[in-house]
């Protein structure tokens, strides 16, 4: 079971790669919870995962993850990534800003028959805005500090 469930966590990320927002039925279940804390929340099930989608996508249009590590036990994979992109488009409140990023991230999936029903994400979203400039009240200050 385990490694079909890694199978399915990796169609997630030619989701992502791939930008095959039609999938979104075959990987998430229909009551499917996605907790992320970075992340405005979308609703549940595979709508609110393609407005996620459509979300970091229109701001990162050539942004592309790469799978570092996979761990599956049961009905959980645990996979840390990187992701690497520009920012072309609008994200959430923020203008275009044509800066690279390099992000750091791990995803917890608990999977049932085959399809995602929940997962917990945690990744380097204030060093994504601090590689925007977003943020520079606080570089300057980290700076300050040292």
């Amino acid at each position: 079971m385990s490694e079909e469930n890694k199978m399915v966590v990796r169609r997630l990320f030619n989701f992502w790669n791939n930008r095959e927002r039609a999938v979104a039925d075959e990987l998430f279940a229909p009551s499917c919870v996605h907790h992320d804390p970075n992340t405005p929340e979308f609703g549940k099930g595979p709508e609110g995962e393609q407005k996620v989608f459509d979300l970091y996508t229109t701001a990162f249009p050539d942004a592309r993850f790469t799978i570092e590590q996979m761990i599956a036990e049961g009905d959980t994979v645990a996979t840390r990534w990187t992701v690497n992109g520009t920012h072309k488009g609008k994200l959430l409140d923020n203008p275009p800003t044509n800066k690279q990023i390099m992000l750091t991230g791990i995803v917890v999936c608990r999977l049932l028959g085959g399809k995602i029903v929940e997962s917990w994400s945690n990744w380097d979203a204030l060093g994504m805005y601090q590689q925007l400039g977003i943020i520079g009240e606080f570089a300057k200050a980290k700076r300050a500090a040292k």
